[in-house]
């Protein structure tokens, strides 16, 4: 099995602690130290269910003592795919304390994903709701299972049917290891693939709790606080910025959304006194537009955080007239650097800026494509180091060569530029990302599968912006034959095993992509000029 490690430069590591971004601290002592402040305090809420802080330490310790009677030794990766439920919280405060390592994965990815992180992460369990939103999740283990027979174990919240149910686990304490080291890998995230499916990010107790601590700070999170989990929840920004995790932290109550559609949170909002929640821009959007017809009481919204794609400063300005709270725009990404506007903040910088970092330890370079510093106030590529930036990728030195310079440096893939006060403006991608309502999607993954099709010759997916989407993805389509239909072609694309976000939202039929003289176009050049052809075309037809 690969070794799991995330090693940052010593005399870096050694500031990180000076500084006190690096406590020692690890999930299963902040859990302790928490049910042992607020036994009785409400910790999570989410359909009938309502554990108090004592109650979610404990189910976590007689799972954990589950895991290991299971078969589970520590240093095992587990897939963990649920929604928003709190068996999410208790599953993965379990694994923290049997020392297992959690590898996240959302609740609309399919087969194709699941065996993916499966096999990177060389997996030996596999755990997940039995239903969701229409879906079987059971079906779906057992077409992993065909794949990746190494998995040993699955665990099912819910009826279980031919695999193991989680309210079944039980064990012994005494078998229970010791706690983590707080510089171990505490669990794996994903990272949108610009070639192809994702990376998965190494994540340390250390590093991690100091994302959530200090945003949870940044974001005044107290135990009176209640926080919202609308977005799923194995997404970084519900998870840390501050999310369920930051909330834990600062003793507040989570309440778990099935949905973040307003029909359903609202009623949440009004009946537990949410006081702060994230969404991606096409969620407020909503959100805005059912606020005012809902019979709901939302007056208790102190904070709408809105992240995961750029919130545009038209939109940003509703918010407080509309909603009556302040709005924080949110920036960051699972390899670590989160920006945040700040509560106190002018309105201004509110409504134009997506935030500056958490920590005066946060390196931010802006620079051109040669690699030269930008002028001040001009775009250039985001690069960042700091206490809680990954210096690489899990198992994949293709991607940690691309991603990493030499100094540690890591390249995000975005466009940025920088106002005199450390502020950032996101202008978009330097990649070939598709960032469709805050999922990014590969342009080169979703090539692949079209070109699968016998009758597709060439194809090339293209972002294209939307009003209510941020992005869309538009797959342009050479075909060779017959020509199909473009639903059939979606439908295809679905049938492969896919996450839905990742079908090409439009598909656009052409006779040939420009080429140069001797025959060759690179593939972003190529996406870059359909893009703009399609927009010019556009245009002029409007």
């Amino acid at each position: 099995m690969k070794p799991l490690a995330q090693v940052w430069p010593a005399a870096f590591a050694e500031r990180y602690r000076a500084r006190g971004y690096w406590r020692g601290e690890t999930f299963t002592r902040m859990l302790r130290e928490r049910a042992q402040r607020l036994p009785d305090h409400v910790a999570v809420v989410g359909g009938e269910q309502r554990w108090t802080y004592a109650e979610l330490e404990s189910r976590a310790a007689r799972l954990a003592a589950g895991f290991i009677a299971l078969g589970f030794r520590p240093g095992d990766r587990v897939v963990v795919q649920l929604p928003n439920i709190p068996e999410f919280l208790s599953v993965v405060f379990a694994l923290f304390r049997a020392r297992l390592i959690p590898v996240y994965a959302l609740p609309a990815h399919r087969s194709v994903e699941i065996v993916h992180f499966a096999r990177t992460a060389q997996a030996r369990g596999y755990i997940i709701a039995a239903r969701h939103d229409g879906f079987d999740y059971r079906t779906l283990a057992g077409q992993v299972l065909a794949e990746v027979p190494e998995i040993a174990h699955v665990v099912v919240v819910g009826e279980a049917g031919p695999f193991t149910a989680l309210d079944a686990l039980s064990g012994t304490a005494a078998a229970l290891p010791e706690d983590a080291d707080p510089s171990e890998v505490a669990f794996l995230q994903i990272s949108g693939g610009s070639t192809g499916l994702s990376k998965l990010i190494p994540r340390t107790h250390d590093d991690y709790i100091y994302s959530f601590r200090a945003s949870a700070e940044i974001c005044g999170l107290t135990p009176s606080s209640v926080y919202l989990a609308a977005l799923p929840v194995t997404h970084n920004f519900p998870m840390s910025s501050p999310g369920v995790f930051g909330a834990l932290y600062a003793g507040s109550r989570v309440v778990m959304s099935p949905s973040p559609s307003p029909e359903v949170a609202f009623e949440l909002i009004a009946r537990e006194k949410v006081t702060i929640t994230g969404l991606v821009p096409p969620l407020a959007l909503l959100w805005l537009q059912a606020a005012a017809t809902t019979t709901h009481d939302l007056s208790s919204l102190e904070v709408l955080q809105v992240g995961g794609a750029k919130f545009m400063p038209e939109a940003a300005r509703r918010v407080r007239p509309v909603l009556g709270c302040t709005l924080q725009q949110v920036f960051g990404m699972a390899e670590g650097l989160v920006n945040y506007t700040r509560l106190d903040d002018p309105e201004e910088t509110i409504v134009s800026t997506q935030g500056r970092p958490i920590s005066a330890d946060d390196e931010v370079l802006i620079l051109d494509d040669a690699g030269n510093p930008v002028e001040e106030g001009e775009p250039g590529n985001l690069l960042t180091r700091g206490p809680y930036t990954i210096r690489a990728y899990h198992n994949n030195d293709g991607a940690n060569a691309r991603a990493f310079t030499s100094d540690g440096f890591y390249r995000t893939g975005d466009v940025v530029k920088r106002t005199p006060e450390g502020y950032l403006v996101v202008q978009g991608r330097a990649s070939d990302h598709i960032n469709r309502a805050g999922e990014k999607i590969s342009a080169e993954e979703i090539e692949d599968h079209l070109l699968s099709h016998p009758s597709v010759f060439d194809a090339a997916v293209v972002s294209l912006p939307d009003e209510y989407l941020g992005e869309r993805s538009c797959a342009f389509v050479i075909a060779q034959g017959e020509k199909p239909k473009a639903a059939a072609l979606k439908a295809w694309v679905r049938g492969r095993g896919l996450a839905d976000f990742k079908v090409p939202d439009q598909v656009v039929f052409v006779d040939a992509f420009e080429t140069t003289a001797v025959g060759k176009v690179s593939r972003k050049e190529l996406r870059a000029s359909l893009r703009r052809r399609f927009l010019e075309t556009a245009d002029m037809e409007g």
